[in-house]
């Protein structure tokens, strides 16, 4: 009894030592998330409708303090949680809103589409990279992030292939920083290809890099934009588990890219292939469907999830440094670059070719 008793008395001083550590990354994302929150009720109150919302005023604030300040060590852990474990919790919340029977009514042609959109977009932007003179193993980080879901996808096909850590490093700066920009950006093809809401929503799903950022890139747009979208998005997520695999079968085999000190492949557990914030957000989902989440408490978890959503954008704004498209090289930027406008394009002829209206 002795010994545990010190271990427990330990265990509440680990959890305020653990807080106080976030606390300073967390309050300065708080406090870009109500500057945010105060610019769309400003634009509400003037024009009656936020034609900027609050997650991408969020984004650009972020980035605009980044440019000016770089966090120290003691804000970096609030950041980081902020931009990981919050925007996790907003995602499952998110599930609570979406019926399972929506991707069901989408038919089957949809979802061989995605994975057919997948795997031709890591085969020719493989291709792309390889023809720039990229590194076997660069060229498939890249390929993998642009196809399924950016750092996430980069990071777990990272250490079954063997990748070097300045090859990983490269490939997610880039793709946090064009990630922003295709959340930007991409509401923007709206007026000019005149798509629909449910197209729009099949488009951001095939080409925006991650979850949050789906969400950032179609609640502008509409309802039926973030539902589509937030659902196509994540039957690209769960394309990630097969993909890895492939990869750690194929690993053996690939040539050297003349690297010294490099790690060898390694394997992923489920957790690692099968995020739990996608269980999390599936399983809610699931709920909704059969009747077992009260209409009455959607509001408030809409709400709840909404806020979270702009906390975590702004912390991925705190983590984009524009400067580092100047230092990830010409042939990685025309790479990914490449292998983004082949995705959209490809996005693009699926929508017309099922003909989603």
């Amino acid at each position: 009894m002795s010994a545990e008793a010190p271990a427990k008395a330990a265990r509440p001083a680990v959890l305020v030592g653990r807080s106080s550590s976030l606390l300073p990354g967390l309050l300065v994302c708080l406090a870009i998330t109500v500057a945010a929150l105060a610019v769309q009720a400003v634009e509400e109150h003037l024009t009656g409708h936020p034609y900027i919302e609050a997650l991408v005023i969020a984004i650009l604030l972020g980035i605009a303090l980044r440019t000016v300040w770089v966090p120290g060590e003691r804000f970096r852990a609030g950041i980081a949680f902020s931009a990981k474990q919050v925007l996790e919790v907003a995602v499952v919340l998110l599930g609570a809103s979406i019926s399972l029977g929506a991707i069901v009514a989408s038919g089957p042609a949809l979802l061989t589409g995605i994975v057919a959109t997948v795997l031709l977009t890591i085969g020719a932007s493989y291709g792309i990279c390889r023809g720039l003179g990229l590194p076997t193993r660069m060229a498939i980080l890249v390929a993998a992030g642009n196809a399924i879901c950016g750092n996430s996808a980069i990071a777990a096909v990272a250490p079954v292939i063997g990748a070097e850590a300045r090859d990983v490093t490269a490939a997610i700066a880039f793709t946090a920083v064009l990630g922003v920009l295709m959340v930007l950006g991409l509401p923007l093809v709206v007026p000019l290809m005149g798509l629909s809401e449910h197209q729009y929503g099949v488009l951001a799903g095939l080409t925006v890099y991650a979850v949050p950022q789906v969400l950032a890139a179609t609640v502008p747009v509409g309802l039926l934009a973030t539902q589509v979208g937030t659902l196509v998005k994540l039957v690209r997520v769960l394309m990630l588990g097969p993909v890895v695999v492939v990869f750690a079968l194929i690993a053996p085999h690939l040539p050297s890219d003349g690297a010294t000190g490099k790690a060898g492949p390694r394997r992923l557990g489920f957790a690692k292939l099968v995020p739990w914030f996608i269980l999390g957000f599936l399983a809610l989902a699931m709920l909704r469907s059969l009747g077992l989440v009260p209409e009455t408490i959607l509001p408030p978890i809409r709400r709840v999830a909404g806020v979270l959503t702009v906390v975590s954008m702004a912390a991925l704004g705190l983590g984009v440094d524009v400067r580092v498209l100047a230092r990830v090289g010409v042939r990685v930027t025309l790479a990914v670059t490449g292998s983004l406008v082949l995705l959209l394009v490809v996005s693009l002829a699926l929508i017309r070719v099922l003909g989603i209206v």
